[in-house]
């Protein structure tokens, strides 16, 4: 029975190594490598903590119990700093939500492995933000048939244009948009700093057509909140938060990476910033976009996407390292170790 779980654990330990991180979740060939590593540690410890082989390991070894055990040998008896210790919780949280679809019946166990938390005080935190397809996939959940749809489109919209605060972009009032060529806004930051900038033509529509339909007729229209609730009154930082998080639940049905970050208004500021980035916009111009008080508050995205950097290694070195799409297909054989060295 034994031997049968753990032939079962090995095979789903394949997939997920050649078929789910590089096909479904598109990682790269450093990020795999990264996570054998991980996956070589906790076999080897769980075998010395169960004193028996490391085929002797089954589904129901990965364990909250056990990978917290494991996570405090990696700090007190390899050394490894607080970040390293995170890079592996990581790697076991990414693949114990592959285990619960493979293994159902081992969901209990499972889920209470995605409970454990990443420890405070890694020097560097990870910035938090979507990739193009998930930012296609939350704005594709808004019903923009309805007043509020309409509305809730045009204000993300706005904010990943712009990359602006949640609080500035509440703050817009009519006047500070000019929706005619060229297109742009006026906010006003933090220190009561003035700041314009640019936005896309739809961008501009969409805020036009907001204006003209769901603006109650006022005295002075041009000082009214651009931002409104269905009481129409000013939309406040708790219900932008309320309705990014419902898009996000709703776009994480059909962009599964979405479930497993924790996605908040501040995250459309930060994934602005990183797409800027990607683009090649300079840090000094991102720092004036964002309106950040001076270049070191930029700098953490220039560390932030480590796939981007990833890239510019392969097209520096393209026959060092080699890419996930050409990756070699390892049958398995049964033995785990062996079979994760060759990966």
């Amino acid at each position: 029975m034994k031997k049968h779980q753990s032939t079962a654990l090995g095979r789903s330990m394949a997939r997920f190594f050649q078929e789910y991180l590089p096909a479904l979740r598109g990682m790269s060939h450093h990020t795999i490598r990264s996570y054998r590593d991980t996956m070589v540690l906790f076999l080897r410890f769980a075998a010395a903590e169960t004193k028996g082989s490391v085929e002797s390991i089954d589904v129901s070894d990965i364990n909250a119990d056990r990978i917290g055990s494991f996570l405090t040998s990696l700090e007190v008896e390899r050394g490894n700093s607080i970040a390293t210790r995170n890079a592996r919780l990581a790697a076991m949280h990414t693949f114990a939500r592959f285990l619960i679809s493979e293994h159902p019946e081992h969901m209990d166990n499972l889920q209470m492995v995605l409970t454990l938390p990443f420890k405070r005080g890694a020097r560097v935190a990870p910035v938090e933000y979507l990739e193009e397809p998930e930012i296609k996939s939350v704005l594709a959940c808004i019903d923009r048939r309805t007043p509020s749809g309409r509305r809730d489109y045009a204000l993300f919209s706005l904010m990943f244009n712009t990359g602006a605060r949640v609080q500035e972009i509440l703050n817009l009032r009519i006047c500070d948009l000019r929706l005619v060529s060229p297109c742009q806004v006026r906010l006003h930051g933090k220190g009561n700093k003035v700041r314009l900038c640019p936005i896309w033509r739809n961008t501009a529509q969409l805020l036009q057509e907001l204006i003209n339909t769901q603006h109650p007729p006022s005295d002075n229209p041009a000082e009214q909140r651009v931002f409104l609730n269905d009481r129409g009154t000013p939309l406040t930082r708790f219900g932008v938060r309320y309705l990014l998080r419902k898009y996000v639940d709703m776009a994480a049905r059909e962009e599964s990476t979405l479930a497993e970050k924790s996605i908040h208004p501040h995250s459309l500021r930060h994934t602005t910033a990183i797409h800027l980035l990607k683009a090649g916009v300079d840090i000094a111009t991102i720092s004036q976009w964002l309106g950040h008080s001076g270049l070191n508050v930029t700098m953490r995205y220039a560390r932030a996407d480590i796939d981007m950097k990833r890239q510019a290694l392969e097209q520096v070195f393209p026959d060092v390292m080699s890419s996930t799409k050409n990756q070699t297909i390892i049958a398995y054989d049964g033995g785990m170790l062996g079979w994760l060295r060759r990966l």
